[in-house]
């Protein structure tokens, strides 16, 4: 078994801690800035003060998705953290996405930019 299949084997196509706290460690801002993390339970608490409940929100998937839009799109698409709360919904519970469009989307990313991602340590 691979440590890809490990991991998914655990906790599916969805972001654990560990994976989640990794794939943050690499994300710059529009200024080059690192993004700061925020906890599952603190992005759960945002989300909730912006008025947002999400269907599909398992792991720290949301968590990812906060920071890679914060990252992409803050002081560009979204100004204010309603409009970021927002995107988070529209990209996780996308009608025709799948329900693992977040994980898809970071594993593609690393692939394509080269970044190996060792499963093992992410367990």
């Amino acid at each position: 078994m691979t440590g890809f299949e490990d991991y998914t084997g655990q906790f599916g196509c969805h972001f654990n801690k560990k994976l989640y706290e990794w794939a943050v460690s690499m994300m710059k801002d529009r200024s080059g800035n690192n993004v700061p993390p925020m906890t599952k339970e603190q992005v759960d608490e945002w989300l909730k003060t912006n008025g947002v409940s999400l269907k599909n929100n398992k792991g720290h998937d949301a968590a990812y998705v906060r920071a890679m839009l914060f990252a992409d799109c803050w002081e560009s698409s979204y100004t204010t953290d309603k409009q970021l709360a927002l995107g988070v919904m529209d990209f996780l519970d996308d009608p025709d996405g799948s329900k693992t469009k977040a994980f898809d989307h970071f594993v593609v990313d690393c692939r394509s930019k080269g970044e190996y991602i060792f499963w093992d340590e992410m367990l």
